[in-house]
């Protein structure tokens, strides 16, 4: 069956024929291509066409697809079972190894999903704090429960961004635009005493990869210290990507509170998160702030997560960050010479390359950019073999398992797109 049959049919099952919004590929004006396999750099869809992969899952196969050591690692979990609903020693091990590779994290409780993460890490940062309102940014993604999807409203005040959040929900959440210290600032001074936490992601990943501006995550830890207020990186994109101990370590910062998600499940559904021991020690069944899951701690996840950590520290991460900028900085050569206009961010192994004239430092510069570009670049490299997100607010990953033939062949790919 093709992917066009198979999107037709989809269609009929789930809303848009998806299962999340993003892989309808509205955005580039187009119809998702379904996968069929997955191996090492290389993705083949239902018709068995290949395709170099630079989404890996939206971040978490670092290490490729399949890697043989993760693979393995889920296997011989499976052959012991799938779910247990109860403690296991590879929930203790992984832990064990976050805590190594991310001391801010004293203590920590696994999830099955980055929005199970930041949604608990909010209630627990509230229910330490004692406080209702929490700052967050616009265009910093953190899942999809009700509290983070506001949108900047009236000069009143903040409302609902999609149907169905009760204006009641986001009444406490506070919006700033992303690199804007004053904008928190002036937050902080009209309501300190009220703000439980900031929560932000240290490098942004879900307007396209936006980089914090000099002093800006300073900024926001000085603020929290001073008023009292608790810290949370969502590390979910940024954790093990952008550094062996995430982006927190990349910019010297030490937040309360972190959430992790995608590449610590060694692609499994997984999230995380933790902190200082003083504020997860209220966490139930220690102290009163409630979360439960069933699947929490899912053997599985939890084997292929350790698995793919005890990898990434054989890995060079400087070698692969050099690779991914050579390789960034030469397709926007490429594009900008066909007079496309195009400004590049790149950080780690994750890079976006905004069809805009000016530098992109939040998410009004983001929306600003030219999405028909994008499209048209995104459908021709599609039609080479090159499988990119299939929206231009989004990060490209590469991964350790990208040869420099891959590289090359997407090179070319880009020399052969008109505008």
């Amino acid at each position: 069956m093709d992917s066009k049959t198979l999107y037709a049919k989809a269609q009929t099952l789930m809303p848009g024929g998806v299962n999340s919004p993003l892989r309808a590929c509205k955005y580039v004006n187009s119809e998702p291509v379904f996968i069929d396999r997955a191996e090492g750099a290389y993705m083949w869809d239902v018709e068995g066409r290949q395709y170099i992969d630079y989404v890996f899952s939206w971040g978490p196969m670092i290490l490729g697809h399949q890697d043989p050591v993760v693979t393995e690692a889920a296997h011989k979990a499976v052959d012991m079972g799938s779910s247990y609903g109860a403690p296991c020693f590879g929930e203790v091990a992984l832990a064990e190894e976050i805590n190594k590779l991310i001391p801010s994290m004293e203590m920590m409780r696994m999830v099955s999903s980055g929005t199970e993460a930041t949604m608990s890490a909010l209630r627990l940062a509230r229910g330490y704090t004692g406080r209702n309102k929490f700052v967050k940014f616009i265009g910093n993604y953190h899942g999809h429960a009700d509290a983070f999807l506001a949108a900047a409203g009236s000069a009143a005040g903040v409302t609902p961004g999609t149907p169905g959040v009760p204006e009641e929900v986001v009444q406490h959440t506070l919006l700033a635009q992303y690199n804007d210290l004053d904008a928190v600032k002036a937050h902080f001074k009209e309501s300190g005493d009220e703000i439980a936490c900031i929560i932000v992601e240290p490098a942004a990943g879900n307007m396209g990869l936006v980089l914090p501006k000099e002093g800006f995550l300073q900024g926001l830890r000085d603020l929290c210290t001073e008023y009292g207020a608790v810290l949370i990186f969502d590390e979910v994109i940024t954790g093990f990507r952008l550094a062996l101990g995430g982006a927190q370590e990349r910019y010297g910062i030490t937040p309360d509170l972190t959430t992790l998600g995608k590449i610590i499940g060694g692609g499994f559904p997984v999230g995380c998160y933790g902190g200082k021991r003083e504020i997860m020690e209220h966490m139930a069944p220690v102290g009163g702030v409630f979360q439960a899951g069933t699947l929490s701690g899912n053997p599985v996840a939890m084997a292929a997560g350790l698995a793919t950590l005890q990898r990434l520290q054989e890995c060079d991460y400087a070698a692969q960050e050099a690779r991914t900028k050579a390789l960034a900085e030469e397709l926007t050569a490429i594009i900008a010479g066909k007079g496309q206009s195009v400004y590049l961010a790149q950080v780690g192994s994750a890079f976006t390359m905004y069809f805009s004239d000016k530098p992109v430092t939040s998410m009004v510069e983001s929306g600003q950019c030219d999405a028909a570009a994008y499209a048209t670049y995104w459908q021709q490299m599609l039609a080479q073999g090159v499988y990119l997100a299939p929206a231009g607010f989004e990060c490209a990953f590469t991964s350790f398992a990208h040869t420099d033939e891959d590289f090359e062949k997407t090179l070319e790919a880009a020399r052969n797109v008109t505008f």
